[in-house]
C-alpha cells in the first residue's frame, strides 16, 4: 500500500485484511489507541492498521450525523465535517419526491450523505465530485448499504456535467476553505452564481447554501428554505421549481413549516408573563411576526427576536418560559436575587447583550438545589435581565 496515495490507501480498507481490522478496531478507545496499534502491527502493515484507527475514529465522529449507518459507511475528515445530517437529507429527499423528481443529479455530492437519503427515497442519483478519495469513498457508501444500483459516482468538474437528462439538480458547493468557512457566496467552490444557473436550466432544483447568507442575495424566482433539527440551525435552501419568493422554516424532527405572509414587525410591548425563544430557522428566515401572531404575542425590542405575551399557547415554532422577575441589568441584584432563590444551576441566555454567559456565571457564582434561566436582552432599548423557568403546560 502507497502510504502517500490517499485513494490507494483508502482502497485498502476495502480488502479483506482491511475489513477485517475496521472490525477488530471498532470502539477502540483513544487511550486504548496506541496499545491496539502496537498490536496490530505485528500482523498487517503499519499504515493499514492507521488507516483503519482514522476510520474508526471517523465513523465514531459521524454517529452523531448517521446514526447507526456510521458503523458500515467510511469517510473522510472533511466528509464528516460538511455532510448533511441524515434527518435534514431525509427531508429533502421526500422534498423532491413530492416534487414528482424521480432522478437527481447531485453536484458536489461528497461522501453521498444526500445521494443515500434520496436513493432510500426511490430516487436515481448521479453523484458527482471532482476528488477522487471523496468519489471512491461515496461508492464504497452506496455499496455498504446496498445502493449502489441507484448510485452512480463519477469523478469529475460539475460544471462538464449535462443534467439534462435529470429530472432535478441538487447543488452543495462547498463552503470551507483553507481558512476555514467561507461566508461570501461568490467564494463558494463552486461560486453561487454558478449554482443558481445550473438551476434555472433544470426543471427543478436545490441549492444547499449556509444559513446566514443575507436574504438580498436569494433569487426572486427561488423557494428559500431555512432548517433546523432538534433546535439547531444547520442548513438555508434555495429551491427553484416550487413557489417563487416563498421564504419556510422547517424545523425536525416532524417536520413543522412556518411559512411566511409578508406580516408586518410586531408591535413593541412590555414583558409580558411569557417569554417565547423562536427557533433559530424562525429566526434566520426573518419568519418572528408570523410566529408571534400565532402567540398573540409582541417584541421586547424592535431590534430582538425574543416575542412576550400574556398567556401560554402550545407552539412548535420556539420555546416558551415563564418569567418571574423583570429587572434592569445588574450583576449585584441578580447575584442576591439568586442566592435568595437558592439557585445552583443557572442557564444564561443573551440577544442583545454584550456579556457573556460564562463570564456572567463567574459572577454571580450560583450556589443552591434549584434551577433558573436568565435572559440578558433589551427591553425597549434597556439593558435588561429576565429570570424565569421553561412554561409548564
Amino acid at each position: 500500500m502507497n502510504d502517500l496515495d490517499p485513494v490507494a490507501s483508502f482502497a485498502a480498507l476495502l480488502t479483506d485484511e482491511g475489513r477485517a481490522l475496521l472490525d477488530e478496531v471498532r470502539g477502540t478507545e483513544p487511550a486504548r489507541e496506541l496499545a491496539v496499534a502496537t498490536r496490530l502491527r505485528r500482523d498487517h502493515p503499519a499504515g493499514l492498521v492507521s488507516a483503519a484507527l482514522a476510520q474508526a475514529r471517523l465513523r465514531q465522529r459521524a454517529a452523531a450525523k448517521f446514526g447507526a449507518d456510521a458503523e458500515r459507511m467510511f469517510f473522510t475528515p472533511d466528509g464528516v465535517e460538511q455532510a448533511t445530517r441524515t434527518a435534514v437529507a431525509d427531508h429533502r429527499a421526500r422534498r423532491f419526491r413530492e416534487l414528482g423528481a424521480g432522478s437527481v443529479a447531485d453536484l458536489c455530492c461528497g461522501i453521498g450523505g444526500d445521494a443515500i437519503a434520496l436513493a432510500r427515497a426511490g430516487v436515481r442519483v448521479l453523484a458527482v465530485d471532482r476528488s477522487p478519495l471523496t468519489c471512491a469513498v461515496a461508492r464504497a457508501n452506496a455499496a455498504a448499504l446496498g445502493l449502489e444500483d441507484l448510485i452512480e459516482v463519477r469523478e469529475g468538474d460539475v460544471a462538464d456535467v449535462d443534467a439534462s437528462g435529470y429530472d432535478a439538480v441538487f447543488v452543495d458547493p462547498a463552503r470551507r476553505g483553507g481558512r476555514g468557512r467561507i461566508f461570501d457566496p461568490e467564494a463558494y467552490s463552486p461560486p453561487l452564481s454558478w449554482a443558481v444557473a445550473a438551476a434555472r436550466e433544470a426543471p427543478r432544483a436545490a441549492l444547499k447554501i449556509a444559513p446566514g447568507v443575507p436574504h438580498e442575495a436569494v433569487p426572486a424566482e427561488a423557494e428559500a428554505e431555512w432548517v433546523s433539527d432538534g433546535g439547531d440551525v444547520k442548513e438555508a435552501v434555495l429551491w427553484f421549481g416550487t413557489e417563487p419568493g416563498l421564504v419556510r422554516a422547517t424545523l425536525l424532527p416532524g417536520p413543522r413549516a412556518l411559512t411566511g405572509r409578508d406580516l408586518p414587525d410586531p408591535a413593541v410591548r412590555p414583558p409580558g408573563r411569557y417569554l417565547y425563544e423562536p427557533d433559530g430557522a424562525v429566526v434566520r428566515a426573518h419568519l418572528v411576526a408570523e410566529a408571534a401572531a400565532e402567540l398573540d404575542g409582541g417584541l421586547l425590542d424592535e431590534t430582538i427576536a425574543y416575542v412576550t405575551a400574556d398567556t401560554l399557547r402550545p407552539t412548535p415554532y420556539a420555546t416558551a418560559y415563564e418569567i418571574t422577575d423583570v429587572l434592569p441589568f445588574n450583576v449585584k441584584r441578580l447575584r442576591a436575587l439568586l442566592r435568595e432563590r437558592g439557585v445552583g444551576v443557572l442557564t444564561v441566555k443573551k440577544r442583545g447583550s454584550a456579556v457573556e454567559p460564562e463570564e456572567l456565571r463567574r459572577k454571580v457564582k450560583p450556589q443552591g438545589p434549584h434551577a433558573a434561566t436568565v435572559f440578558l436582552t433589551r427591553v425597549q432599548g434597556a439593558p435588561t435581565m429576565l429570570i424565569g423557568h421553561p412554561a409548564r403546560a
